[in-house]
């Protein structure tokens, strides 16, 4: 048999030509990746290498390489005693502060976003309106305000004042809604009510549930804004005891330039303080695998 001529327009492109302009309009984006990771990675190296080192080698010559000379054990050491375990004071009150206010936006925010998402009421485009306007704004014009509220109750120094200013969040808020609108289905909830379930079993049983990988998001981005919230507790708190470790840091540098022993000390402890993010992180990512709708359909 003869072979089937192919018409003369035809053009087949040779090996190895067709994947060049692909692979060339890969190599800007990845470039620009790969910049970016480097700007985030380098201040975490220069800490991890600082951090080994004592202070007569973080101040006379500087290497990129790490010391091995113990310097980092005394440094941990050092600053485990320094003011009695200050340091440590510090940490439990950043997890306070940073888990408390979490898990309560969770609750706040996952209730706000449900009932905006699938209910119907007067006034919703508005309140709607006013949630991006807040999501706009930054935190940071609201911290003078807000210690002036709460100074007015009396609630101004202490672990409140650092708490509840956290609790609503609108980024979360939107976040929730646009999760429950997405993987909450109407069918499931007119199911459960034709059930009997009352408005808060279907939330318990149902909604939740099916927004675990939504709240673990959310979770996680107010706990890390908590953590390394550095104006509000500054403002707020004036005990010591109460500082978390970005007031409590920048306080040992603000020593520093008297004792220069100190500046030791704010660079491992600015090491220890990312610790709890990267192990919140590794600890809630298998949340994230979690299938949705079977999920609540378990509930």
């Amino acid at each position: 048999m003869s072979p089937t001529p192919q018409p003369a327009s035809a053009t087949f492109p040779r090996p190895g030509r067709s994947r060049k302009p692909r692979d060339r309009a890969k190599i800007v984006p990845t470039l620009v990746l790969a910049l970016g990771a480097i700007y985030c990675v380098l201040p975490v190296i220069w800490v991890l290498i600082a951090a080994t080192k004592t202070t007569d080698e973080l101040f006379s010559t500087y290497s990129g390489w790490p010391s091995f000379n113990g310097g980092f054990t005394e440094n941990i050491s050092t600053l485990s005693t320094y003011a009695d375990g200050r340091f440590w004071w510090w940490t439990l009150n950043s997890l306070i502060y940073a888990g408390g206010g979490a898990l309560l936006t969770v609750i706040v925010s996952s209730m706000a976003g449900y009932a905006m998402a699938k209910f119907r009421f007067h006034g919703q485009k508005l309140l709607f309106g006013a949630l991006l306007a807040g999501v706009l704004i930054p935190q940071i014009t609201l911290a003078i305000p807000q210690y002036l509220l709460l100074s007015e109750i009396g609630l101004a120094g202490g672990y409140w004042s650092v708490i509840l200013p956290s609790i609503i969040s609108p980024y979360s808020i939107y976040l929730c809604r646009v999760y429950a609108g997405a993987a909450i289905p109407d069918e499931m909830l007119e199911a459960g009510r034709m059930d009997g379930a009352s408005e808060f079993r279907l939330f318990r049983s149902v909604v939740l549930p099916v927004m675990v990988p939504g709240l673990v998001t959310v979770f996680l981005l107010q706990f890390i804004s908590i953590w390394n919230n550095f104006l509000l507790p500054y403002i707020m708190l004036a005990n010591d005891d109460r500082f978390p470790l970005t007031v409590g840091l920048y306080s040992l540098l603000n020593r520093g330039a008297s004792q220069p022993a100190l500046y030791t000390l704010v660079i491992t402890g600015a090491l220890l303080s990312i610790i709890p993010i990267f192990a919140l992180f590794l600890f809630l990512q298998r949340f994230w695998r979690l299938d949705l709708v079977a999920g609540g359909l378990k509930g």
